[in-house]
């Protein structure tokens, strides 16, 4: 009977007990080498480092200036002038010249509370005037028209924060208006100044811009415009370690550097150089490819540019030593590098003047 059972069993068995048996047989017979075999480590395990928030590269919204495009349908005004009614406002009467009512105020030399009474004859300064609609913004209006910004800057005696209002009417310099999209985008370039001065979108009247979150999780929509700090806290630190290889002003060829560029390997973290507010997170302009740009206080901004990675969204609130970016070779490095600036208002301020020398 066993031997009848025997030929039976083992097909079934020796399938389940052969790989097991087979790798001791099979150890028995090699001779020990005293080392463990390479095969059968473990692999290694690839560990992330966490990052602050413990986040990667965020996408961002597209910029206000792509959000909210701007028809240029400015209101040509001659030179008149106007006489004052009962009831009537600085604002009622732009509204019904045309002019915008900083234009007027300035052209009859009023200042704030800008009071005006019956039967004043008011000059009304000629010129083409934008009516800013809610969302707008500077390089928008300036796009529309193929006109350089800073000019309408000047023209309008703009100043900080530089965020426009709905209902505003803003003066545009020039004359001709060019007549295709090709023609507009041949005219205007970008610059950080534009970023500066006209990248917030307007704000309804009686309206606050948004305050800022520390979390990169919150995605403001690109028409909110974002508050900045009031006042510097602390000083300016490095925002990475790293070679200075190029300086501040002209170079040998003539060409001006707004900041310091600053040789890093790839991937390493930049670091904000003080506490401040995110207010432009892109690659809008070519030639510094991924951009950083944070508010201060004081007027101050800083900017760096070249990362690779950016860690940071429009609107949040960053401290000092934070991660804001990973440094690259983006736009026009030819080299893993970090273009740093700081500005004062409108004016580029040598970074090394701020900056705590190094041993």
């Amino acid at each position: 009977m066993g031997s009848l059972v025997l030929p039976l069993v083992l097909p079934l068995v020796l399938p389940l007990v052969l790989p097991l048996v087979l790798p001791l047989v099979l150890a028995a017979c090699i001779p020990g080498t005293g080392q463990r075999d390479p095969v059968a480590q473990p692999p290694p395990q690839t560990v992330r480092q966490p990052l602050a928030e413990d986040v990667t590269a965020l996408p961002s919204p597209p910029p206000a200036w792509e959000a909210r495009r701007v028809a240029p349908d400015a209101r040509s005004v001659a030179p008149t002038s106007y006489i004052v009614a009962s009831g009537d406002t600085l604002r009622g009467i732009a509204a019904k010249t045309g002019a915008g009512s900083e234009a007027i105020a300035r052209a009859n030399g009023l200042a704030p509370p800008f009071t005006i009474f019956a039967g004043q004859r008011l000059a009304i300064p000629g010129g083409r005037y934008h009516l800013v609609r809610g969302g707008q913004t500077g390089i928008a209006i300036a796009r529309a028209y193929g006109v350089d910004w800073g000019r309408i800057v000047t023209a309008n005696m703009l100043e900080e924060p530089f965020i426009l209002r709905t209902g505003q009417r803003v003066l545009i310099p020039g004359e001709a208006i060019p007549r295709s999209a090709a023609e507009r985008a041949q005219a205007f370039r970008l610059d950080i100044d534009d970023i500066i001065t006209g990248g917030e979108p307007a704000l309804a009247a009686n309206t606050a811009p948004t305050r800022p979150s520390a979390s990169s999780k919150r995605i403001l929509p690109s028409t909110a415009a974002v508050a900045e700090p009031a006042r510097l806290r602390g000083g300016f630190q490095w925002p990475v370690e790293g070679r200075v290889v190029r300086r501040f002003g002209p170079g040998a060829s003539g060409e001006r550097n707004d900041g310091i560029k600053i040789a890093v390997p790839l991937q390493t973290p930049v670091l904000a150089a003080a506490d401040g507010v995110v207010a432009y997170v892109g690659s809008d302009i070519p030639a510094l490819g991924g951009l950083v740009i944070l508010r201060h206080g004081d007027g101050l901004t800083s900017v760096y540019g070249h990362a690779g990675d950016l860690l940071v969204q429009r609107g949040q609130s960053v401290k000092r030593g934070q991660r804001i970016a990973l440094s690259g070779d983006s736009g026009a490095a030819d080299r893993p590098e970090l273009h740093f600036e700081l500005r004062q208002g409108r004016t580029p301020v040598d970074p090394l003047s701020r900056l705590p020398a190094r041993s």
